[in-house]
């Protein structure tokens, strides 16, 4: 049966200069286990541990990845800051698939935290992908140049996992970032949900038209 089940892996603590907002803000870490099409995966894994200096900043609160190897064929990182990528050295056999630039970014240090990369079994992609009819892999670049999001396709509807492509479902379509347009082409004016790594409100309706 398809299903996508919202996981809650914590959350952390983003300084208000970071946001450039008035306060601080709690922002939840959420990832996502699909059942769709014949496919098992997990999209994100949670936040990783390893850093004093993240948690001082970020005052993480983790709650356990209850997914193991077991239950996914794949993993899909949406990218590769380590509030996505804790959990997944938990699955060394496993594929995760990630845009090739954004690995290749990570590896250069200074990005994440460097101890979270070895262990894990990354297939690079470039652009889209289709991982099986009716799961594809999209490029969402702005929070990060290999951003990726994922678009399961329902038939009558669609779902995006869009990860950090934007911070809040109401940003959704706001005209500063250039790609809606392309999921909108691959919705084909049909109903879309839209959820998200860091934000539990959900984006409902028919996607932006390309600008």
């Amino acid at each position: 049966m398809d299903a996508i089940t919202r996981l809650d892996l914590g959350h952390f603590t983003r300084p208000a200069a970071e946001w450039h907002g008035p306060h601080a803000r709690v922002e939840p870490v959420l990832a996502y286990l699909v059942r769709h099409a014949g496919v098992r995966l997990i999209f994100d894994t949670g936040m990783g541990t390893g850093s004093p200096e993240a948690d001082a900043h970020y005052r993480p609160v983790r709650r356990p990845l209850p997914v193991g190897p077991e239950d996914v064929d794949l993993v899909v990182n949406c990218h590769l800051h380590f509030d996505h990528i804790g959990g997944n050295q938990r699955f060394p056999d496993t594929p995760v698939l990630v845009q090739r630039t954004e690995l290749a970014t990570a590896r250069a240090g200074g990005y994440t935290i460097d101890s979270l990369l070895p262990g894990v079994r990354y297939r690079e992609v470039e652009g889209e992908h289709e991982i099986a009819p009716g799961v594809r892999i999209v490029p969402t670049p702005g929070h990060t140049e290999g951003h990726q999001s994922l678009l399961l396709d329902h038939g009558d509807r669609v779902t995006v996992l869009a990860g950090q492509a934007y911070d809040f479902a109401h940003e959704f379509g706001t005209p500063y970032r250039p790609w809606p347009g392309r999921l909108a082409e691959l919705a084909a004016d049909r109903p879309a949900r839209v959820l998200f790594a860091h934000d539990r409100d959900v984006r409902e309706g028919v996607l932006p038209p390309p600008r």
